[in-house]
């Protein structure tokens, strides 16, 4: 097929998916907006003062409110974007044949008649005829329900069966082998869109931050009703001599405006944006984030289990070294190509087939003859075989682990003892040893069922190389400074992962389980073997849900990597399971919360480094939204308290709306962009138990809000003391004195230990900062010097006046410096740990 063939039939059959969720609508998503308590409280305010024959103010009310909806559909916008952007990343590819080239697709592109290409761990993405095959086997139970795998054949006769051996349907898994199928159904016109296993537009589950944040708001709802009722019933008392329709109006705007200065309506915002960003970034890092939660997970991880190949290594295999049983090398090496396949998918074979190439036996003489019978390789024997008719006889040739091929081996005690000897040799040199053998029959009709009936004579060892990144043991030592303990799990043998494991500097690499003594371990053995166990060898896929259980019942929280198609129910028990993007099955991908694009250690190191900030972030806004609503909420219910006319309130509802659109995009811009703390990686890892705000949090944002407010309110306070007709002088003061110690507290609070100082070089390197921040005082000015100040019931500022909000402004935040410098001076700051904090 052509790509333009290819084209046209999409025009024809459409996308290859089943029913999409349709996109909310622009209307709607303003509804659900508006909905919100504080655009509810917005609109209250606004028809108040249509109604007491004061359209301006009116007007302008649904001005600000119209401008605040603007931002939070634009945020929603850039995060859908974001997140579709992501879900494109992780979208399912497939390889197919177009014109005349193996191509890489999406999944949703096929068409009927592409021809796909498909092997081990692939999730099937179509329905269609199987042209060709080798060792296919695939898992239907998703469509049949039986557990057992199929073994596919090339297209056949016509068969009367339902569900044909020779026929691939979608939503199928391959579990072995490989072989390419001619697409004939796509979307919903396969056997699974017709039974519709997969619901599109499911529920999609709140993250723990958005439920605890949601209760946050709702408790600050609770209290902003019955203090507004409360701030509402002193103001009708303060005001006896006016009509009751005034006092009536003015009790439910000091009320209003009370309300909306509690509410802290930027916590959804801040989830939404940073944990979708945060994935944002960590995807241009090479880390794929799948579902949300994952980055909030990020920062507790106490536990990485990772696979030694691929991730601790560089996957680049080579044959190192080679031991002859009988002295024939040639004999040795032609036998292990005749061992492997003849399209190899596995790393190791390559090794081996490029190695034969090297020393003249090339792959033509290899697999010139017939391929009789195949023993497959399972996780259980560890070990496979082929039996060719080649050179005219019939050779059974099979390798694998040696501790499994010596067990078929026809041997003397001396000499068991040799090869054992040869294989631990090998073994501490950190290569990965193979063990060949074969045996040669007189007749196909010997030929063994099974391998384990095979009795083979040991040929040789080989010993593969695969080194360990150069990064590697830097990482592991990050790791030990952050509390985070690594764990190698391998299917390679005890003392090749030791030596590879002392080699890049890990703690208790002599401390080794293997899979058959993991075998024998009660859950209880295994919960205490696992808190000191840094290397578990020879595991087959069942043994990690078993190491993962164990040490989350530790009180661990573990992260965990694989690849395989049987490694996906760990990676999904795991906290945060890891597949690779480059040499992993499908189905493990979507498992997974994160996908490693390069499948290198130093990659998930990073992501955990990035996690870690992105709570931190977080932290950090939500603190700042607390700080900078007490001085705005203590106003609106001192003012009425204390007496001062309706009038004269420091805050009307407008002006609570005006520092909204200033706290919104400093919470989603400037906070969210925040690097990482200095020492970010030299703490323990956080306790997954932990509330967002904590006692800590809470009594830093009460005290820095409490100066704020002492600042702010006294300065309006004595202006209108000094001043009892201009009512708006001191109102532009106390404003003032708010904004411009906003501008000091994001600075400030950008790190809970640096100076101040190095959050300005930051701001000066950071042209959306500076942004953010020249756009507030240019807004600070235009609303004090231009036309705009009588609308909003302000007044300009004398330059003595601007002078004394700045430094009052800059006095009320900069203290908490001296508190910083304590930090930084303590001993007690960021202690590295290098245990759990289980």
């Amino acid at each position: 097929m052509t790509t333009e063939q290819a084209k046209a039939l999409q025009q024809q059959y459409g996308k290859n998916e089943l029913a999409s969720q349709k996109k909310e609508s622009f209307v709607k998503k303003a509804f659900h907006i508006l909905c919100e308590p504080m655009f509810l409280l917005l609109l209250a305010a606004a028809i108040i003062y249509f109604v007491l024959g004061e359209p301006l103010d009116g007007a302008i009310m649904l001005v600000f409110v119209i401008g605040i909806i603007s931002i939070d559909i634009i945020q929603g916008w850039k995060t859908e974007k974001t997140l579709n952007a992501l879900k494109d990343l992780s979208a399912p590819q497939i390889i197919v044949i177009r014109d005349g080239e193996e191509t890489q697709i999406p999944s949703a592109d096929l068409v009927p008649g592409d021809l796909m290409l498909i092997h081990e761990g692939i999730k099937i993405p179509a329905d269609g005829v199987v042209i060709r095959c080798s060792d296919l086997c695939v898992d239907e139970s998703s469509l049949t329900g039986e557990a057992e795998g199929v073994w596919k054949i090339a297209k056949a006769e016509k068969s009367d069966d339902y569900w044909r051996k020779d026929y691939c349907y979608a939503g199928t898994l391959v579990i072995q082998g490989s072989g390419a199928v001619l697409v004939e159904k796509i979307g919903g016109a396969t056997e699974f869109g017709k039974i519709g296993t997969h619901v599109a537009g499911a529920t999609v589950e709140r993250t723990p931050l958005q439920k605890q944040t949601g209760s946050i708001v709702k408790f600050c709802a609770a209290i902003a009703a019955g203090l507004s009722l409360l701030v509402g019933v002193v103001t009708w008392f303060n005001i006896p001599g006016h009509p009751w329709a005034d006092r009536l109006v003015a009790s439910i705007l000091s009320g209003i405006t009370l309300a909306m200065a509690m509410i802290p309506e930027e916590f959804p915002v801040i989830l939404t944006v940073f944990l979708s960003m945060g994935a944002w970034r960590l995807a241009k890092k090479q880390s794929l984030v799948r579902r949300l939660p994952a980055v909030e997970t990020l920062g507790a991880v106490s536990v990485l289990c990772v696979d030694k190949t691929g991730t601790i290594t560089l996957n680049q295999m080579t044959v190192q070294d080679t031991w002859a049983a009988n002295g024939s090398q040639e004999h040795l090496n032609e036998t292990m190509g005749l061992a492997c396949e003849t399209d190899p998918y596995d790393p190791m074979e390559k090794a081996m087939l490029a190695h034969c190439e090297e020393l003249g036996i090339p792959k033509t003489h290899l697999f010139g003859g017939e391929l009789l019978t195949e023993y497959a390789f399972t996780n259980e024997q560890k070990m496979m075989g082929h039996v060719w008719f080649h050179d005219g006889e019939v050779i059974i040739a099979a390798k694998g682990s040696p501790e499994r091929i010596l067990t078929i081996c026809k041997m003397t005690d001396e000499e068991r003892a040799l090869a054992e000897s040869q294989n631990r040799m090998m073994s501490e040199q950190g290569l990965r040893v193979i063990a060949v053998a074969s045996v040669h029959l007189n007749d196909a009709q010997d030929i063994p069922a099974n391998i384990t009936d095979c009795s083979l004579t040991l040929d040789g060892l080989i010993g593969l190389a695969d080194p360990p990144r150069d990064s590697i043991k830097n990482d592991i030592a990050v790791c030990k400074s952050a509390g985070i303990r690594v764990v190698m799990i391998t299917g390679d043998n005890g003392i090749t992962a030791a030596s590879i494991a002392k080699q890049i500097g890990m703690e208790n690499h002599d401390g080794i389980i293997t899979g058959d003594m993991l075998e024998q371990m009660t859950d209880d053995e295994l919960r205490q073997s696992v808190q000191t166990a840094s290397i578990f060898s020879r595991v087959i896929p069942a043994h990690k849900m078993r190491i993962v259980q164990a040490l989350k019942d530790n009180g661990e929280v573990v992260a965990m990597t694989g690849d395989g198609v049987n490694d996906a129910p760990a990676l999904k028990y795991a906290d945060i399971g890891i597949a690779m993007g480059k040499r992993g099955s499908e189905v493990s991908r979507e498992a997974a919360e994160l996908i490693l694009m390069d499948d290198n250690f130093s990659t998930i190191v990073d992501t955990v480094k990035d996690g870690r900030r992105i709570y931190d972030n977080i932290r950090k806004a939500v603190g700042y939204v607390f700080t900078i609503h007490i001085p705005i909420a203590l106003t609106s219910l001192l003012a009425p308290a204390l007496g001062i006319p309706p009038g004269s309130l420091m805050l009307l509802p407008l002006h609570v709306v005006l520092l909204e659109l200033i706290v919104d995009p400093t919470c989603s811009i400037v906070l969210e962009r925040q690097p990482a703390e200095t020492g970010i990686m030299k703490r323990r890892p956080r306790n997954p138990k932990e509330k967002l705000l904590t006692v800590s949090t809470v009594i830093k944002s009460v005290a820095q809000g409490l100066v704020i407010f002492a600042a702010s309110f006294g300065a309006y306070y004595l202006s209108l003391q000094q001043n009892p007709g201009n009512a708006a002088a001191a109102r532009s003061m106390g404003l003032a004195v708010i904004m411009l110690a906003n501008l000091f507290l994001v600075q400030v609070n950008s790190s809970d230990i640096d100076p101040v100082s190095t959050s300005i070089k930051r701001l000066a390197k950071d042209k959306v900062m500076w942004g953010v921040n020249i756009v507030t005082l240019v807004g600070l000015f235009v609303i004090l010097y231009s036309p705009l100040n009588d609308f909003l019931r302000l007044a300009p500022l004398a330059a003595g006046q601007l002078l004394i909000a700045l430094v009052l402004a800059a006095s009320s935040v900069l203290w908490y410096e001296i508190v910083k410098w304590a930090k930084r001076t303590s001993p007690d700051v960021a202690p590295p740990n290098h245990k759990s904090p289980a």
